[in-house]
C-alpha cells in the first residue's frame, strides 16, 4: 500500500468519524417539561424558581438539558417582572441528572433596574468548532427606566466546561456605555468568537443595545474594556 493510498484512507476515516458526531437540540414543550421535571425531580435538583424554558441537546458527551428559571416579583413598570434568574445545564444518564454548569444573576439594588430576562432570541446550541461537543451561548439582560437603553446585558459562552463572559452597560448618553470582555474569550476557537460577534451585531440591529463605537476593531485588537472615550 503506497503513501498516497494511506493518506486517502486516513482522510476518509477522519471525515467519517467527524460525520458520526452531530449535535442536535430542541426546545421542550410545556407538557414535556412537566413530564421530565416533575415536582419530585425539581425538589431533588433544588429548582426553586419557575421554569421558563428547557432545551434538550445531544452531543458526543451524551444527553443534556439546559434549564432556564426566573423568579417572579411584583412591579409597576411591566405586567411581569423578574428580579433574578438561574440557569442550569445537566448531563442526563441512567435516569440521573448531573450538574455540568450553573449561572445566576439578579437586578442590581438601587440601580433603577426592575427586571431581568433571558434573551432567547439569540440563544442556540451548536457545535461551532466541529469537535462533537455543544458550545452553548447564553444571552440575558436587565431593564431599566428606559427599558433596554439603560439596562445591562451579558453574553455567556460555555466551552470545555469553562465560562467566558462579555458584559455590557447600555446607556442613553455615549459616556454611559461600556463593554468588558473576559481575557479568556480571545482564547476561544475563532468560530465561537465569530458567532458571538454576530450576536452583538444582531443586538445592535434589533435595537436591544448600543455597543461603543468601533467595538469590532477593539475586539480585533483583543481589548478587555472599551467605551466611547
Amino acid at each position: 500500500m503506497n503513501k498516497i493510498t494511506i493518506i486517502v484512507l486516513l482522510l476518509i476515516y477522519n471525515v467519517t468519524c467527524a460525520q458520526q458526531v452531530k449535535v442536535t437540540s430542541t426546545q421542550l414543550s410545556e407538557h414535556q417539561i412537566d413530564s421530565v421535571f416533575t415536582d419530585p425531580i425539581k425538589a431533588t435538583l433544588q429548582l426553586d424558581y419557575d421554569i421558563h424554558r428547557v432545551y434538550e441537546y445531544n452531543d458526543k458527551a451524551g444527553k443534556h438539558f439546559v434549564v432556564m428559571t426566573k423568579n417572579l416579583v411584583n412591579c409597576e413598570e411591566l405586567e411581569t417582572c423578574y428580579d433574578s434568574i438561574k440557569a442550569y445545564c445537566y448531563v442526563y444518564k441512567n435516569d440521573t441528572f448531573k450538574l455540568k454548569w450553573k449561572c445566576n444573576d439578579f437586578i442590581l439594588p438601587n440601580n433603577y433596574e426592575y427586571s431581568i430576562s433571558y434573551w432567547t432570541k439569540y440563544f442556540e446550541i451548536k457545535d461551532y468548532d466541529n469537535d462533537g461537543l455543544a458550545d452553548p451561548i447564553l444571552v440575558y439582560g436587565t431593564y431599566g427606566l428606559n427599558e433596554f437603553w439603560d439596562g445591562r446585558l451579558k453574553i455567556l459562552i460555555y466551552y470545555n466546561n469553562k465560562k467566558s463572559v462579555i458584559r455590557h452597560q447600555n446607556g442613553i448618553h455615549d459616556n454611559e456605555r461600556y463593554t468588558q470582555v473576559d481575557s479568556q474569550f480571545y482564547d476561544l476557537p475563532i468560530e465561537i468568537q465569530k458567532r458571538v460577534k454576530i450576536i452583538m451585531e444582531n443586538i445592535t440591529e434589533n435595537d436591544h443595545g448600543i455597543f461603543p463605537y468601533n467595538w469590532e476593531n477593539d475586539m480585533k485588537n483583543k481589548q478587555l474594556r472599551f467605551d466611547e472615550s
